[in-house]
Order: structure tokens, then C-alpha cells, then sequence
């Protein structure tokens, strides 16, 4: 499914009148519009003036946040490319970093929606420095559906393929206007409380691991085989990139069969499997 997209980072200018032409629009409409846009944006500026951040302090902020599991179970993802897996931070842990640093403004927007396509925007602008990272993109109305691609045509199906496509950009776009050795730490920082760096026995971290697989339909068998050795031989590294991997089967991102080998009772199981899992998809 091809779609458009650029991604830049200037320094933006908060526009003091429009010189586009307004035909067929309300120009009355259209001029208090743009001026509420453009006090909002001199506010934000104002306002990150007289209150910068403590960078002692928002690391200080980010460590804390990193030490709790709540969020190290949500920091990674996973997905297979080819012979590789991609890994990184999620959008969950970006958003978090953004309030840890301060004076973060960031978000999503549609900006017009014809001919079943949707044209999105995702943002961050470091409100200090003045510098915006966007990304806008197309993105159709449609996915693909056990390899054939299905047209989109409920509105919250729409909203929620929008959503999707643009949060993996809206994360991009914020780790792109945060300080790399802030990152860098952070996603260190989680991956220690994911080693065990708490009062959590690695064995027991693992054993309730199976049982969160076992509800995607993934048994301990499949990932020992995927793994190539028993369980009670897995490593805190073994255990953080298992971690990603359930995120992003849980959040519908990629499918069991896509990471694991199903056991040869069917030879159908796998497909049985995926289409379930795809029901259930379109059913919610």
C-alpha cells in the first residue's frame, strides 16, 4: 500500500497575517481563526520563555519514570523486516520523555480527508528552541486483510487506521526534537528495570510472561522453539526483546505467525489462528 511522506525540522515562524486567497471560504471565519491560532502560538512561546526547563531536573524526572515497570512493560517494540527485527522506543515511552524534558508541544491533525485518503500531519515542536519536527503524510483508507487490501468505510475504522498510522509518526517526530543522550539513557534506564533491577525474581517476570502470551494464543512451546532453548534459560536481554515482541502482537501491529511456529496438529492452525485474530480486529 504505497503512501507519501516527508518528514523536515526547521525553525518555524509564528505567522503574523494570511495573504492566501479565501475563495468559497468564510473570510470572517478564516481571519478569527487565524488570529486565535496565532495568540495560542505566541502563548506557548511566551509562557516556555518564562518557565525553561531544568534539564538537572528532567533527568532526574525521566529516570524516575524509567524505573517504573508500568512503563519499562510498554517502552519497546518489535516487528519482523525480511531476516531482521526492528526494535525501538514506543510511542508510549516518547510521549512520556516529551513531559519529562518540558515544553514539549506535539500531536497529530488531519488536515483534509477526499477521495478515500486521509492528508495527516504529525508534529513536535521543542517550544524553547523554537524547532519543529513534521511529517506529513497520505495515508489511504484501507489495510491489508490476510494479503488483500480492504477498503475502509466505517468512520471510526477510518479514525482509528488514522490513528495508528500517524502515532508511529507522531513518535518518530518527538524523538527527533529530543537531546539523543536523553533517549539513550531513558531506553537504558528501562531496559535495567526490565533486567530486574527491582525485587521481581527474573523466573517469576518470565513465568508471568508465558501466561500474558498464552492469552494471544502463543504457548510456552512456541517460544521455546523460538527461542532454541528452554525457558528457565532465559536472559533479562531474552526476556526485554520478548517483552517487545507481545506488544506488538497485542496491539495488533503484527500477527503470532509472523513470530512463532504453531505446532503441526493442522496444518491450517496458523491461518485458523490469523483469521480469528483478524475477526476479532474488525469486530472491535
Amino acid at each position: 500500500m504505497d503512501e507519501i511522506t516527508n518528514a523536515v525540522t526547521v525553525t518555524p515562524e509564528v505567522p503574523q497575517n494570511s495573504t492566501m486567497p479565501l475563495d468559497n471560504i468564510n473570510q470572517g471565519t478564516v481571519a478569527i481563526e487565524a488570529s486565535r491560532a496565532i495568540a495560542e502560538a505566541q502563548g506557548k512561546l511566551v509562557i516556555a520563555k518564562r518557565f525553561p526547563r531544568n534539564e538537572i531536573q528532567a533527568f532526574a524526572n525521566m529516570k524516575k519514570a524509567c524505573q517504573r515497570t508500568g512503563l519499562a512493560n510498554k517502552a519497546f517494540y518489535s516487528y519482523p523486516r525480511g531476516n531482521e527485527t526492528v526494535s525501538g522506543p514506543t510511542i508510549r515511552l516518547a510521549e512520556e520523555l516529551a513531559r519529562c524534558w518540558g515544553n514539549i508541544d506535539f500531536g497529530i491533525k488531519e488536515l483534509s480527508q477526499d477521495n478515500g485518503k486521509s492528508e495527516m500531519q504529525a508534529y513536535a515542536w521543542d517550544l524553547e528552541t523554537n524547532t519543529m519536527s513534521v511529517q506529513n503524510f497520505t495515508n489511504p483508507h484501507a489495510k491489508e486483510v490476510k494479503g488483500k487490501i480492504k477498503t475502509l468505510t466505517s468512520l471510526r475504522d477510518i479514525y482509528e487506521n488514522n490513528a495508528n498510522m500517524a502515532g508511529r509518526r507522531l513518535r518518530a517526530r518527538i524523538l527527533a526534537v529530543l537531546p539523543a543522550d536523553f533517549v539513550e539513557e531513558a531506553v537504558a534506564e528501562c531496559r535495567k528495570t526490565l533486567a530486574g533491577k527491582n525485587n521481581i525474581p527474573l523466573t517469576d517476570r518470565v513465568r508471568k510472561m508465558v501466561v500474558e502470551f498464552e492469552k494471544l494464543g502463543v504457548t510456552q512451546e512456541m517460544i521455546e522453539k523460538r527461542l532454541d532453548r528452554g525457558l528457565d534459560t532465559m536472559t533479562a536481554e531474552d526476556l526485554t526483546d520478548y517483552i517487545g515482541i507481545f506488544n506488538s502482537l497485542k496491539d495488533k501491529n503484527t500477527k503470532v505467525s509472523e513470530w512463532f511456529e504453531y505446532e503441526k496438529i493442522s496444518t491450517d492452525i496458523s491461518a485458523e489462528i490469523d483469521q480469528l485474530q483478524t475477526e476479532k480486529e474488525q469486530v472491535l
